[in-house]
């Protein structure tokens, strides 16, 4: 495809001109700005009067800020897509409240543009696909100094850990800060107990296994869809697992 139609939003010029050179350098894809903005009147005025693939966005400028810019754009008959650009990682909650694509922080590495920029493409090629995710269908997990939204519909697992939650994907673990008991009640629709530590999703049950722990002794595990490691099942719950296999 050409190159993406990018509106850049920063009340800083000198911090338009680093973005705009950084963007100069993007292949996959490629990015060219098309109009800049100093606040959110001249940002809204320029979507008002061309069509771009993204905004680039800062978050702390004069008058309206760039969370609530964010909120006017997704509220236009056909919202641009918002990609966070700022100094301040403390918003990043907020930012994905708004439906951001992405949140990035300065100074921004290539890398990390390119990967936001790719997101966009994504979506302006397949607009149907970004569906609006309701909040109980994301987890923002704050992991190694950058914010994610992980889709419920990924995790297999969450396993309680010292003060720490396990949140298991298929492609990698996360680590969030919560209750298992309060995921239990809000999640109980995906999600059932299978041990005092740990919930499990309830469509990646494969197969219940016996298994041997070497602190509990032998009892049951259960298997699921895209991971190797077994869920240990307590007897508590072992009726309720082999009910959800059945049923499916």
């Amino acid at each position: 495809m050409s190159a993406l139609r990018i509106l850049l939003v920063d009340d800083e010029s000198l911090a338009r001109a680093r973005l705009r050179t950084l963007l100069g350098d993007c292949t996959a894809p490629a990015a060219l700005v098309t109009a800049e903005a100093a606040n959110a009147v001249q940002a809204m005025s320029a979507l008002q009067r061309q069509p771009f693939d993204a905004v680039l966005l800062d978050i702390h400028m004069p008058g309206t800020d760039g969370v609530a810019l964010a909120r006017c754009i997704a509220g236009l008959p056909q919202p641009t897509a918002v990609v966070f650009v700022t100094a301040h990682a403390e918003h990043a909650v907020q930012a994905f409240e708004v439906a951001a694509v992405d949140y990035l922080t300065k100074p921004v590495r290539l890398e990390r543009l390119q990967q936001a920029l790719q997101k966009v493409e994504r979506i302006v090629q397949a607009p149907s696909a970004r569906q609006p995710e309701r909040p109980e269908d994301v987890l923002i997990i704050q992991d190694r100094g950058r914010t994610e939204r992980v889709p419920l519909s990924e995790v297999l697992y969450f396993k309680a850990e010292l003060k720490y939650i396990t949140v298991r994907t298929a492609r990698r673990s996360y680590i969030l800060d919560g209750s298992l008991n309060e995921l239990e009640t809000r999640h109980a629709a995906q999600f059932m107990r299978v041990h005092r530590n740990a919930l499990i999703a309830r469509h990646a049950v494969r197969a219940l296994e016996k298994h041997f722990d070497p602190e509990e002794g032998e009892g049951w595990a259960v298997r699921l869809n895209g991971i190797e490691e077994l869920v240990a099942v307590s007897r508590r719950q072992l009726g309720a697992v082999r009910e959800a296999i059945v049923v499916g």
